[in-house]
């Protein structure tokens, strides 16, 4: 904001002729000495210079004085002036159009076009910190979470009351704690490492893991994200339980591992995958069937009574 004061910016006066030294009445005598715009004499009144050309009061203030943004009045040339973005005012306009109070020595805000102090900006528009429900001051820092603010000194983590600040911090309901804070007191541990799980994991019988500690107890690849069982305790990737613990089907040789289909039929001691059990001779699916063993093969009844 920049105030100007026209009688000290190019404002000439000429108290009265008494003031001037003889050699200068003579000259007035002689030399006519009129306004430039209304050809009216300047002995003896008050002026002003505009390019060097004298102006009398009425006509300056005519052709070239602003005007007021709020009265939308003519700013004269002995009123004080304040100029502030783009718009001239005069000082006793220039004030808060909520309480009115006079703006031109105090700090000030403009919302929407309009004049407002600080203290009826802050009553406004300004948020209240959740914590101690004092104002924040336009200008100071602030943190804002959800739709909640708080003074940077009063963002403190609940359980050791020391301020956050922009660190990384844990929202728990209406409370909030530092990482340190949080882990020691909440977060679960792997079941594996006994390190803090912070985020994501897997679950297992119960028991937390870190994805990259939950692995195959065979040949030591993550499970997660892929399909695995286990042997007692241990979880297995399909690979490595096949290999180590799977059953062999008597139709196609293969492990029965209980993945895919993940049925099977067991018959004293063999097994076979559902899709397999069929009849040795047709091929004709014996699963809810009667069927008739035959040393190694199985048959329906029709095959059995040929």
């Amino acid at each position: 904001m920049k105030i100007i004061f026209p009688e000290t910016e190019g404002l000439t006066f000429i108290c009265s002729q008494k003031q001037k030294t003889k050699s200068e009445q003579q000259a007035s005598m002689s030399d006519a000495f009129d306004c430039v715009n209304c050809k009216e004499s300047l002995y003896g009144r008050k002026y002003l210079q505009v390019e060097s050309k004298p102006h009398c009061i009425p006509c300056y203030d005519r052709l070239f004085a602003n005007t007021c943004q709020e009265c939308k009045e003519v700013i004269g040339h002995n009123s004080r002036e304040l100029f502030y973005d783009d718009r001239y005012y005069h000082e006793q306009c220039f004030r808060c159009v909520r309480c009115d109070r006079s703006l031109a020595e105090e700090p000030f805000t403009c919302q929407d076009e309009a004049l407002l102090c600080n203290d009826c900006y802050c009553n406004e528009f300004s948020s209240k910190c959740v914590a101690c429900d004092r104002t924040i001051m336009p200008g100071s820092r602030k943190l804002e979470y959800g739709s909640s603010a708080w003074h940077e000194e009063c963002f403190v983590c609940c359980s050791c009351e020391q301020p956050i600040g922009c660190q990384a911090f844990i929202p728990d309901k209406d409370d909030y704690y530092c990482v340190p804070c949080y882990e020691g007191k909440f977060a679960p541990r792997c079941s594996r490492c006994k390190q803090v799980l912070v985020e994501g994991g897997v679950t297992y019988r119960d028991e937390a893991w870190h994805k990259e500690c939950f692995v195959c107890t065979g040949c030591k690849t993550q499970l997660a994200g892929q399909p695995f069982t286990s042997q007692g305790e241990s979880p297995y990737c399909v690979k490595c339980f096949s290999s180590l613990y799977a059953q062999t089907c008597e139709g196609c040789s293969k492990p029965i591992t209980g993945f895919g289909d993940g049925k099977y039929v067991s018959f004293e001691d063999r097994q076979w995958h559902q899709q397999c059990f069929k009849c040795s001779q047709c091929s004709v699916s014996l699963v809810g069937m009667g069927f008739f063993p035959d040393r190694k093969r199985i048959l329906c009844k029709d095959c059995n009574g040929n």
